[in-house]
């Protein structure tokens, strides 16, 4: 590359830049910053976030492929990285107070948040196989340690365990995919690929293969079945915060991969896939709907739900097209404000010091603290898809999609498993005001989670009120040489 294509590439990569410099400033700084370091350490890593989103919006005024065609910035990177560095700050708002009490206030902690959402933000531009897979581990190394990051815990200590051995072995045979690809291409670049599936009419068994083996890799990441094992554990052993980080986070870029790999440059292919995407779309709404329904501990029970949401996203990618790939992002902006906003009761709500993660102990919740009760109902509503709140439209769309594409037994069935998910959440609501009080609840809250409830609840309602303008928004930054699919599975 000259000089100036070298220049263009750097701007084009200063969101990224700004994180892992302010991640180094952190790492040497709490070394020797000793009074008040918690909320050093938050207002700093504060600020790397919002001088990040600064710069995003700032160098997305083209779209152009940088770093010899492997790296893109365009609109609909923007809109990920829009969500991902607004999932960090709440994360980052989320975690002052619960760090206290879990006596963990250490700056590597916002370094690994601030190191996982560089991985992140690389994985949403990057337009090469290698560069999204870089991007792809340095999410997963961050977050492997940020599970276990309550080293005393032994549930903690079990979910990273977990995390980390079925982790490494979807990354193993995402990258084997990978080979394969370029085994049977000679490129890894997402335009080439595409270009090369197009021109071999017959894929052979190879490439079938590879095809298979991205979608495990990537499928673990979200959480679908048969590669959910991991979720419950994980969830209900990570620190609180982090739980909501790598529920929305980690869901929103691995989502935005899938969708800029699947519905760009393994369309040729998609006979092959789609039939398969259907199946497991299928099983994972059903399985994580009925089986949310057993849980006794909320965070295990939003484990599921997150798997259940999972599967409805994957009915965008079933949809294909600008109005499905529009529906996904439009769910994933929604779901980041009521998913976050919910978790932010879970870490306020306390007994005797330690954390509430049994659902019997919101009984009665209405009763004590009714202004939090009714913010919990909301996330409670909006989660389960009930008008006139964000996620009844954030289901809407998607289901929009899927009919307009000829898929009505399919959206039948998605209405039907948002039904019965819809019972395990007006479950909690019906503890919090038709039962009695089970002994005292005390409120872990701080005017971080009183921020983080604020923003959580004016988004949940405001794009509940005002969707179509949001999903415009969505619209807008779909990239460009999207084609619909189409499948015979239910013809």
């Amino acid at each position: 590359m000259d000089k100036q294509a070298i220049l263009q590439s750097i701007i084009a990569s200063s969101p990224e830049i700004v994180v892992v410099l302010g991640a180094c400033l952190i790492l040497i700084g709490s070394l020797f910053i000793k009074r008040n370091l918690g909320a050093w350490l938050t207002g700093t890593a504060l600020i790397v976030i919002l001088t990040a989103a600064a710069v995003s919006f700032w160098v997305i005024n083209t779209s152009q492929a940088v770093f010899g065609n492997s790296f893109v910035i365009d609109p609909f990177a923007l809109f990920f990285k829009a969500v991902i560095l607004f999932s960090a700050a709440i994360t980052l708002l989320m975690s002052g107070r619960y760090l206290e009490q879990e006596n963990i206030v250490e700056g590597e902690y916002h370094v690994l948040i601030l190191f996982a959402v560089t991985g992140m933000m690389i994985m949403i531009s990057g337009l090469d196989l290698l560069v999204i897979y870089m991007g792809l581990e340095l999410q997963a190394f961050s977050f492997y340690v940020l599970v276990g990051f309550r080293r005393k815990n032994p549930k903690s200590n079990e979910a990273a365990l977990k995390y980390v051995i079925l982790g490494a072995v979807s990354s193993g045979i995402f990258l084997y995919g990978l080979s394969l690809v370029y085994g049977v291409t000679g490129t890894t670049q997402l335009t080439a690929i595409s270009s090369a599936l197009t021109q071999n009419s017959t894929p052979d068994f190879l490439l079938i293969l590879a095809v298979l083996f991205l979608l495990v890799g990537l499928f673990f990441k979200v959480g679908v079945v048969p590669l959910h094992m991991w979720v419950p554990d994980v969830y209900e052993g990570a620190p609180t915060p982090i739980t909501a980080f790598l529920s929305v986070g980690s869901k929103a870029a691995s989502f935005a991969i899938i969708l800029r790999i699947f519905l760009n440059s393994m369309t040729p292919l998609a006979e092959i896939w789609i039939n398969i995407v259907i199946i497991i779309s299928v099983l994972t709404m059903a399985l994580g709907s009925f089986v949310a329904l057993v849980q006794t501990n909320i965070k295990r029970m939003l484990a599921y739900s997150s798997i259940a949401h999972a599967g409805f996203l994957l009915l965008g990618l079933v949809a294909g097209g600008d109005e499905g790939i529009s529906s996904v992002m439009f769910y994933l902006l929604i779901y980041a404000f009521m998913n976050f906003g919910l978790f932010a009761v879970v870490t306020m709500m306390q007994r005797e010091g330690s954390e509430n993660n049994l659902i019997e102990n919101y009984s009665g919740f209405a009763s004590i603290h009714p202004g939090w009760a009714f913010l919990t109902l909301v996330f409670l509503f909006s989660l389960a898809g009930i008008p006139p709140t964000a996620g009844f439209f954030a289901k809407f769309y998607i289901l929009v999609a899927l009919i307009e594409e000829g898929y009505v037994a399919l959206a039948v069935f998605a209405v039907l498993m948002s039904a019965v998910a819809a019972y395990f959440y007006i479950r909690i609501v019906m503890l919090m005001y038709m039962k009695e009080p089970i002994g005292k609840c005390e409120l872990a809250l701080s005017p971080a989670i009183r921020v983080v409830l604020g923003v959580t609840i004016v988004g949940t309602i405001g794009i509940g009120l005002a969707p179509v303008w949001f999903l415009t928004q969505a619209q807008s930054a779909v990239f460009s040489n999207v084609i619909t699919l189409t499948s015979s599975f239910l013809s």
